[in-house]
């Protein structure tokens, strides 16, 4: 079977359909929710958009109760499936973009658009994986699903349910990672941290408000707060020299008694969270020298700010198998005299000590106001390199890319984790920038059709195990 050749003549139909899907703002809703639509409406959209295509080209679909839904193809009474796994949710499109995030552009040879790598691209490339083999008339043993999640950026709760209703896989993947092939992942504690209403510290200045961060798993572009007091020109001026010396963006709103200092950072994703700049913690870090008795500013300049690694929690941790532990702070909300809350995105080597984990989080926070609110964990998945599964996929991208497929583990938690043999694979390529959860996020346009190729041979091998 010539698959490069299978792909070039698919190359339109590939790109159109994923410009369509890439168009549609499926950003987690709750106001739009609905029983129909239990992840808003755009997210629904999402879904009818693929299982509408997926009709159409001749698969066999279903709509699980609005929260995911699959297509097949393969014999319908063969007794076990191969599951590949991708989701139609985005995160939020926050920050300058150069272009419209939900009208797809093309520049230099990248599709650009929130969704293009994380994980529409990859999605529509295994959709086309399966509708070549599909069109070709391949034998299969096995069935093949792709099953379209709704909820990955948010929790997940559309792969937990299809679990409940639906048989597990053989095996399977994810294409929602890089390639060569990633076979363990770091687990995650997810820590909202709660500071108690109390009476403002006796100062010169008071924080009325501070606000950053849409989501826990990013790392937050934009940070604002508002201090009242006397003599504020101080602060702006001294405000002003500290972003210049730091080379961040700022802007400065003042009244006679209230002055707003709002930061600019660096989105990045929530595992990786060296690669942004943590709008927030920027922000703590000044507001520290004028605010030295106030604990919410306290806690986030004195134990998250320059600090990845949790060291200043007293966290870190690190293993040979997933290396080091990470803390990303993703959301920060302070209101006088409210109850304040932030939000900690824990990613945890598959050794991770959970219980000493979290008893170090309650220990740094004490001389702080602080307590746990809530805690959720997700525990790390880890594939053995002698499962077949490892075997053939290895194989597919050795064949196309002549090169050799090294094992790779990841910070991110992928739907691999909900088969227990399941891998993520692709469709970043090594060496190349992965843009997911940043401004002016693409996929290369020949990495888009080089991932199809590799995907319809690992599929083909896999539906035949």
């Amino acid at each position: 079977m010539n698959w490069n050749k299978e792909v070039e003549e698919n190359k339109e139909l590939l790109l159109n359909d994923l410009s369509k899907l890439l168009s549609i703002k499926s950003i987690k809703d709750i106001s739009s929710k609905s029983d129909a639509a239990p992840m808003g409406e755009n997210i629904k959209k999402a879904l009818d958009f693929m299982l509408r295509t997926a009709e159409k080209d001749g698969f066999r679909t279903k709509n699980i109760d609005g929260y995911v839904g699959y297509a097949e193809i393969g014999p319908e009474n063969a007794l076990h499936y191969i599951a590949v796994l991708c989701h139609l949710d985005v995160v939020p499109a926050t920050g300058n973009w150069t272009s419209d995030p939900f009208l797809p552009s093309v520049r230099e040879g990248r599709l650009f658009a929130r969704g293009a790598i994380d994980d529409k691209g990859p999605t529509m490339a295994a959709y086309y994986a399966l509708k070549i083999i599909k069109d070709s008339q391949l034998a299969l043993k096995h069935r093949v699903r792709i099953i379209f999640g709704t909820d990955e950026e948010s929790g997940m709760s559309c792969m937990k349910k299809y679990v409940k209703v639906e048989p597990p896989a053989l095996t399977g993947f994810a294409p929602d990672a890089e390639f060569p092939l990633i076979h363990a992942e770091k687990g995650q504690i997810n820590v909202i941290l709660r500071l108690k209403a109390a009476a403002q510290p006796i100062g010169k200045y008071q924080l009325c408000s501070f606000y950053s961060g849409e989501k826990g798993n990013m790392v937050p572009d934009h940070a604002e707060a508002i201090i009242e007091g006397e003599h504020l020109r101080q602060v702006a001026d001294a405000f002003s020299l500290y972003c210049r010396l730091e080379k961040i963006e700022s802007t400065i709103e003042q009244t006679e008694q209230i002055l707003q200092l709002i930061v600019k950072g660096k989105s990045a994703h929530g595992m990786e969270p060296d690669k942004g700049i943590n709008a927030a913690t920027k922000l703590a870090v000044f507001l520290a020298r004028f605010l030295p008795e106030q604990p919410f500013i306290r806690f986030v300049s004195e134990r998250l700010a320059d600090d990845p690694l949790g060291e200043k929690l007293g966290i870190a941790f690190c293993d040979r198998i997933t290396g080091t532990l990470t803390v990303n702070a993703g959301i920060f909300r302070y209101k006088a005299m409210n109850e304040a809350t932030l939000s900690l995105n824990i990613r945890c080597p598959v050794e991770t000590p959970y219980l000493r984990t979290i008893e170090g989080i309650t220990e740094a926070i004490k001389e702080y106001g602080l307590e746990i609110e809530e805690v959720r964990e997700k525990k790390p998945h880890y594939v053995s390199e002698d499962e077949p599964v490892i075997k053939i996929l290895q194989e597919a991208y050795e064949q196309e890319t002549g090169e050799q497929a090294k094992l790779l583990t990841t910070g991110g938690a992928t739907y691999a984790r909900f088969i227990d043999n399941g891998v993520a694979y692709g469709a970043v390529f090594p060496g190349k920038e992965n843009t997911a959860h940043q401004i002016d996020e693409y996929i290369e346009i020949n990495d888009l059709f080089k991932a199809t190729t590799i995907y319809a041979k690992a599929i083909y091998q896999l539906a035949n195990i």
